[in-house]
């Protein structure tokens, strides 16, 4: 398979449906995430209601963050690294077949992932494996093609993610399960680090663009050692886990890379503009990832809460969140519209950041009545089902898409932001 991207400035643009989804990774991609982050956790939820018949040699539990992060989360990253890195590298986008191609390995994986089929566990891994790697590798040709770092930083947080799931999926084989969920929560926390990179490329440029949406000027421009903080803390707290430190020790290091993800909550704090929904669902998707970790961190010192109930809230919460927000940015701003989101979208969010908190709720001690799970997980599908619905007529017919935005440097008052983000 070829990654090398297609020419053809000035080309005319697909005028079918399939042909405008194989455009660009987003189009594709993005709904499948969506389509796959709704509909699994309630066939999951029906699936364990009706004792459906699942892999019995894998703990659902532990198949179920399998899928939701290496499923529905790695299909967003598909789409985000083929449509960002090159707008990054200024680069044609894959267009067509090798797009297809990535969405069938994807595809794959979850075919056998949805009901978890014991038989057929080694191809599906090897489909993850496939489609990873080949993302890893476009990275890489891109990187050396047109001698940039810009990229290096997303291809080693998703070596690592490769390296994490080939371990889950190899511990899940020998059936050792206390192995296999280590290594999938630090695959969770490789999807925090990638989370904090996008975080850091993407809210400078947004904020400024809100702030001065002639694009004049960048009055907003935080501390250049701020912006792959809380990444740097995430990978020293995934060594301190893979290198079996003690409870304590690990729960210092989550408690510093939490706080390295609320310290990037203080950049909304704009003013009145604070209150647009694109910098909250930023600024939320931080706080409740470094919340998350905190909490994770508090429960390995001895809080009244469990482990499970601060991952929930940073892999639920903080990348459900995240990944909502990257998806309503883009899908604006690389179909040619501005920002400000129609209010079903804005709803979306809203049901998201509710199915968390009644996801978390019994665990805090808020005694609630009715089934909680499957509350939770109605709100989770009804956000973004809700995406989805929003944003397909943006990303299925042809328009003339915006460059993502370009980070202004940090010298130099008078350069200015382009269409959606890469802040170096």
């Amino acid at each position: 398979m070829s990654f090398a991207p297609t020419a053809g400035p000035g080309r005319t643009l697909p005028q079918t449906t399939l042909g405008m989804l194989a455009d660009e990774g987003f189009r594709l991609l993005f709904p499948l995430a969506a389509l796959y982050a709704a509909v699994f956790p309630l066939f999951w939820v029906l699936a364990m209601g009706f004792d459906l018949p699942l892999a019995r040699s894998v703990p659902p539990s532990l198949w179920h963050a399998h899928e939701m992060l290496i499923g529905a989360f790695g299909a967003a990253l598909i789409g985000f690294l083929t449509t960002a890195a090159p707008e990054w590298t200024d680069t044609e986008p894959l267009r067509g077949r090798p797009l297809w191609l990535l969405a069938t390995l994807w595809g794959a994986g979850r075919i056998v992932g949805i009901l978890g089929w014991d038989g057929l566990s080694m191809a599906g891994a090897l489909a993850d494996l496939a489609w990873m790697g080949a993302l890893l590798a476009y990275l890489l040709r891109l990187s050396w093609a047109k001698r940039t770092d810009r990229l290096l930083t997303f291809a080693f947080w998703l070596g690592l993610l490769i390296a994490c799931t080939a371990t889950t999926r190899a511990f899940f084989v020998t059936g050792d399960s206390a192995a296999a969920q280590t290594w999938i929560h630090l695959a969770g926390f490789a999807f925090l680090g990638l989370l904090g990179l996008a975080l850091a490329r993407i809210t400078v440029p947004v904020t400024n663009l809100v702030l001065d949406p002639s694009e004049n000027s960048s009055p907003f421009r935080p501390h250049p050692g701020r912006l792959n903080l809380a990444p740097g803390l995430v990978l020293i707290a995934m060594i301190g886990q893979a290198a079996g430190l003690s409870p304590a020790v690990n729960g210092y290091l989550l408690l510093a890379a939490g706080a390295a993800f609320m310290d990037r909550v203080a950049e909304a704090f704009i003013g009145r503009e604070a209150m647009r929904t694109e910098i909250l669902l930023l600024a939320g998707a931080s706080a409740l990832a470094g919340a998350g970790l905190m909490m994770t961190g508090a429960a390995a010192l001895g809080a009244p809460w469990g482990q499970v109930t601060g991952l929930h809230a940073a892999f639920m919460g903080g990348l459900g969140l995240g990944v909502y927000a990257v998806f309503c940015i883009a899908g604006l701003m690389h179909t040619n519209r501005p920002l400000g989101l129609p209010w079903p979208a804005r709803l979306g969010a809203l049901a998201l950041a509710l199915s968390v908190a009644l996801r978390l709720a019994p665990d805090l001690g808020f005694d609630m009545p009715g089934p909680l799970h499957a509350g939770a997980s109605l709100l989770w599908a009804l956000g973004y089902l809700t995406w989805l619905a929003v944003f397909w007529p943006y990303v299925s017919k042809a328009s003339v898409p915006a460059p993502m935005m370009e980070a202004p440097q940090m010298a130099g008052p008078s350069e200015h932001v382009h269409h959606v983000a890469a802040a170096e």
